[in-house]
């Protein structure tokens, strides 16, 4: 079953943030999961868009199970969720954890349908 998750750069330093309960959190792992058709996302999505002094670009991912936790289902948000790939001991991938775990074993689409539907928006 697809989920989704809510995420966005935080404006005063760029990182990937994603929401979890009415406030942005800095771990894939903490992120809030909704239902593929759950209307609450799209509530969360669109008050996330009204927060342009905390974040920038919000927008729902696709989300699937991976290695006993969950993982975004396209490589762009894996590597948006982990740090970068230049180096292993950079970013969130270097605390390592079964969260970070679920994250490397994912395999998916080339994008999410949120970030299509951001990119067609602009």
């Amino acid at each position: 079953m697809t989920m989704k998750a809510l995420t966005a750069n935080r404006l005063d330093d760029g990182e990937a943030v994603f929401w979890m309960g009415g406030r942005w959190v800095d771990r894939f792992a903490e992120a809030q999961l909704w239902g593929d058709q759950d209307p609450d996302a799209d509530a969360a999505e669109a008050h996330a868009k009204s927060e342009l002094t905390q974040v920038v670009d919000a927008y729902l991912i696709d989300v699937i199970e991976s290695e006993g936790g969950y993982a975004p289902l396209s490589y762009r948000e894996r590597v948006r969720a982990m740090g970068p790939t230049n180096k292993l001991e950079h970013g969130k991938q270097a605390e390592g954890g079964a969260s970070i775990e679920a994250l490397v074993h994912a395999h998916g689409a080339a994008r999410s349908t949120g970030r299509v539907n951001l990119i067609k928006r602009k």
